[in-house]
């Protein structure tokens, strides 16, 4: 352990609420850069560089959302705050006997978009060399949050099991990629349909994760593709977006069917209430509707991080291509982060942060 001294970081700060998509530029802006002095530290705390940020959808429900604060599944972000994220920090101090500095530490959702972050050790994960030299960066997708929400979700929220045909919705994405392969190479369903935002994203799907087939929802012909791509309907769908596709699931999922509901991106920025035409489905066809949050199963992650690894060791999952991997100084954060909602990204979107 060693003494500290306060340093000073840059880091960006919730400076409004955005109503519809977060603002970059101007008076109005969603966040702002401040130069910070970090306080010295405490006993069972640590001082860390941050080497990697992980990017998600999700964190725009940290800042402002339908939800109420108090009934939302961890604390949001209040205003005047540094904004949150999943990070991969090297510790540079430590008061705590279970670190040192040059360990590498990960903490899911409660790091910072900050340069140098204070880290409380009882919540700070130590990372461990991953097998066949896999990147320590699939901690913060293919085995961390990411998979853990596809894994669960199918398996425990949706009950998915072999010989379902299952659809997975945002299916070139960091969950959605991982939900793919889990659904065809661990549990053996009889039918996997993605669903992107592309032709290419869809080719990448199909011959990459090893869907069956896979639908581009921005196509005009999406609700036909979608119907011609299940002849059988659906046991479970697993639902990243909402939205209209979502509404058009809704008529594809059996009757006493399941959808497993992760995420609802499409209606993040939006600004305006979910239009659902086919919401009557769910009653006539008595379907299961459940939301889900990842944090629910941490019990059972060890076991589950134990399968996904040695599943990536063993070359069933594929991970080469499922990174998109940005290196950007801390200025360019919240820019990098926003690509996540035009889709530009193919499987997990981190940032390398260069200091």
């Amino acid at each position: 352990m060693t003494s500290s001294t306060p340093r000073t970081t840059k880091q960006w700060i919730l400076a409004s609420k955005p109503v519809a998509a977060p603002v970059l530029s101007g008076p109005d802006a969603t966040f702002k850069l401040e130069t910070v002095t970090l306080p010295a530290l405490k006993e069972g705390q640590l001082l860390a560089k941050v080497k990697y940020f992980s990017n998600d959808t999700g964190l725009r429900n940290f800042i402002q959302s339908t939800v109420a604060p108090e009934r939302f599944y961890v604390p949001t972000v209040p205003l005047g705050s540094p904004m949150r994220s999943g990070i991969i920090a090297e510790i540079i101090e430590s008061k705590s006997p279970k670190f040192k500095a040059g360990d590498l530490v990960l903490d899911f959702h409660l790091g910072q978009w900050s340069e140098l972050v204070v880290l409380e050790a009882e919540t700070s994960q130590p990372l461990t060399p991953l097998p066949n030299n896999l990147p320590l960066t699939h901690y913060l997708g293919a085995f961390g949050a990411s998979g853990l929400a596809a894994y669960t979700g199918l398996v425990y929220a949706g009950g998915a099991k072999a010989g379902d045909t299952i659809v997975i919705s945002a299916a070139a994405g960091a969950t959605g990629s991982m939900a793919v392969q889990i659904a065809v190479k661990l549990l053996g369903a009889k039918r996997v349909v993605g669903i992107a935002g592309s032709d290419e994203k869809c080719a990448w799907v199909r011959d990459q994760l090893g869907a069956h087939a896979c639908v581009n929802y921005k196509s005009p012909t999406f609700v036909e593709d979608l119907k011609a791509a299940t002849p059988d309907e659906v046991d479970v769908y697993f639902d990243n977006v909402g939205g209209h596709v979502l509404d058009a699931m809704l008529t594809r999922v059996k009757r006493h069917g399941t959808i497993a509901v992760c995420g609802a991106v499409s209606a993040y920025n939006s600004g305006e209430p979910m239009a659902l035409a086919n919401w009557f489905e769910l009653i006539s066809g008595r379907i299961t509707i459940r939301g889900f949050i990842m944090l629910d199963y941490m019990d059972k992650a060890p076991a589950i991080l134990k399968e996904l690894i040695g599943a990536a060791a063993d070359g069933k999952i594929k991970l080469g291509e499922g990174e998109t991997v940005v290196e950007a100084k801390i200025e360019e954060q919240p820019e990098i982060w926003m690509r996540l909602f035009k889709g530009g990204n193919q499987g997990k979107l981190l940032t390398k942060l260069i200091i």
